[in-house]
């Protein structure tokens, strides 16, 4: 196709089937790949006319949110009052700036499990496999295993996802009814809505191990030269074992370094700091104990100081 460039006369964000199926048909539309190019200048100057709620509720997150080392934290209430809405809808569908440029070539964007499946490469009873896996009697079935031993028998055209945080069965024509079981883990509130068991930091990452009565376990990982900021907690102490590298421990009035095979214990409403003093990555346990164990209780010494 010669390489030009159109003025979009109207933007549909996911049109019902019937409409989607006169579009195709007539040859005269183009489908939307979900690519776009913009300066942040001009997308924000959109927003504030097509949706100025959003750009608001950004605004007050910004402004109250603060910075953690080299991370900036958005204030998390107001964050959460922001709407949730796609940029397709809240800008692409009111705009009267938007261009667009044809792309002649395959496309997928593997928005779903059966999307996988179908892109996949498939095994000679057309399953797709990925991770430790064992089946029987299972045919053209998507199954990815990731933390554990996935064991599947007599199933056809289904599919099987297990993560650390759940497990996924369906029918590969029904895997767009997960959003129903979103919807019923929300409506209980359940931790998995909220957070995975591997956690993202810019120091690195810590992922729960086991949890119980009064106790938690977790496992930590540093990058090189990374540190966590200044902090203490009111409700747990922290039990800390070096798995791999050199740490620079803070605890209270102290500072010492902290070797392979060796361990410390951090009292309730202790300060304390962990660095990685070496060039490999650092990884330690952390045996959490207490009778409240999750994330909001901190304190970090930025946050007293400014108070």
């Amino acid at each position: 196709m010669e390489e030009s460039a159109f003025l979009i006369a109207r933007f549909v964000e996911k049109p019902d089937l019937d409409t989607a199926g006169r579009y195709v048909d007539s040859g005269e539309y183009c489908w939307n790949s979900g690519m776009f190019m913009f300066t942040a200048e001009q997308v924000l100057a959109e927003m504030e006319k097509s949706a100025p709620d959003i750009t608001a509720a950004c605004r007050r997150a910004y402004t109250r949110g603060r910075r953690d080392l080299d991370f900036f934290r958005l204030d998390k209430k107001a964050f959460s009052a922001c709407p949730s809405d796609s940029i397709d809808y809240a800008v692409m569908e009111h705009t009267k700036k938007g261009a667009m440029v044809p792309l002649e070539a395959g496309w997928n964007d593997l928005g779903s499990w059966r999307s996988l499946w179908q892109e996949g490469i498939k095994d000679t009873c057309g399953n797709v496999i990925s991770g430790d896996v064992i089946t029987h009697d299972v045919n053209d079935s998507y199954l990815r295993a990731s933390h554990r031993l996935l064991a599947a028998v007599g199933l056809d055209r289904h599919v099987v996802v297990e993560t650390s945080d759940a497990v996924f069965v369906a029918p590969r024509s029904r895997v767009q009814d997960v959003k129903k079981i979103v919807k019923q883990l929300q409506s209980t509130h359940r931790r998995e809505t909220r957070s995975h068991r591997r956690v993202y930091r810019p120091w690195g990452w810590s992922e729960e191990v086991l949890e119980g009565d009064q106790f938690q376990v977790k496992r930590i990982t540093l990058k090189p030269g990374a540190k966590i900021s200044l902090q203490k907690h009111v409700h747990r102490a922290e039990h800390w074992v070096l798995v791999r590298g050199t740490a620079e421990v803070v605890k209270g009035e102290k500072k010492f370094t902290l070797g392979q095979n060796e361990s410390t214990y951090i009292p309730p409403g202790v300060f304390h700091q962990l660095s990685n003093l070496g060039q490999d990555t650092l990884e330690l346990i952390e045996i959490r104990t207490g009778r409240y164990l999750q994330e909001d209780d901190i304190a970090r010494s930025e946050d007293i100081t400014k108070e």
